[in-house]
């Protein structure tokens, strides 16, 4: 994110901006997102959003980039139990929803192949340097790290918003999401358990 202002106010209204600018992404993309929108619900005016991030694309990868950041923080990884890091990814679908519908905005909009962003390594390499570690040590299958981060992620987003099958809610019920936490841990620990017949 750029450099937050220095005054409450200021700080107050950068934070405005966030918000508003957050759930015009997360439900228009890029190219429907409008910038009238967003001045309107943060209650703003375009010199003061232009002024903090300069233009509609940075905007969005100041939001973008900082919602990376937060599931990085928020769910951090534990190669030696990708079934509950799993589990905790779902459950951060389930609470900010908005931050999958960026990463596929992302997705649709600016990266249809390959990694979602350009600099991936400053995202993943922790998580790929953790799950090659529990490999080593036989607490994981064997496989190419990437591939098995990749493999838990899309496991833990079968409910998630983006979902072409079933997208979750915080109405259901504590007891469905419950089943789900259950089947989500128990289908990943089985797919990556490791060959003990190798």
């Amino acid at each position: 994110m750029p450099d937050q202002p220095s005054s409450s106010r200021g700080a107050a209204t950068y934070q405005r901006i966030v918000d508003a600018a957050t759930q015009e992404f997360a439900r228009y993309g890029i190219a429907g997102a409008r910038i009238e929108r967003i001045i309107a619900a943060a209650r703003t005016n375009k010199a003061q959003l232009y002024g903090y991030f300069g233009n509609k694309e940075q905007l969005f990868d100041a939001i973008f980039f900082a919602s990376l950041e937060r599931i990085t923080n928020v769910v951090p990884i534990d190669a030696t139990d990708l079934a509950d890091w799993a589990v905790r990814l779902y459950d951060e679908y389930l609470s900010r929803p908005d931050l999958i519908r960026l990463a596929t905005w992302a997705r649709l909009e600016r990266r249809p192949t390959g990694h979602l962003v350009a600099d991936h390594d400053r995202y993943d390499d922790h998580k790929l340097r953790a799950i090659a570690d529990a490999q080593a040590a036989g607490r994981i299958r064997q496989g190419d790290p990437f591939d098995v981060m990749a493999m838990v992620i899309a496991m833990s987003m079968a409910w998630s918003p983006v979902s072409n099958v079933y997208a979750a809610s915080t109405e259901e019920p504590t007891s469905v999401h419950d089943q789900r936490r259950t089947l989500l841990r128990d289908c990943v620990s089985r797919a990556v358990a490791p060959d003990r017949g190798a």
